[in-house]
């Protein structure tokens, strides 16, 4: 039996698996400019807690995806960036 994809809330508890897979986003230089991952404060302090979730195969993470503001200027209010995020193990599935 093939194991089933679940899209759950993502929770602190994931960040572990979460920060891995960001990790391989920043290694292939194509994914983000930043180069290292933030730590959980301050990743959660920039992305909507209300925006993000986990792509869960049986109890691992393999992709989450989340939204930021780009901006705190008062013209860019409601503007965010969405972050997609698939381990490389699980891209090609």
């Amino acid at each position: 039996m093939e194991d089933s994809l679940k899209i759950e809330k993502m929770r602190s508890g994931d960040w572990e698996e979460v920060r891995a897979i960001y990790l391989e986003g920043i290694a292939t230089g194509q994914a983000t400019f930043q180069k290292e991952a933030p730590s959980w404060e301050e990743w959660d302090l920039g992305h909507n807690p209300e925006c993000r979730i986990v792509a869960r195969l049986d109890r691992d993470v393999v992709g989450w995806a989340a939204l930021s503001p780009v901006s705190s200027r008062i013209v860019y209010a409601g503007v965010g960036e969405v972050s997609v995020y698939v381990s490389h193990n699980h891209s090609s599935r």
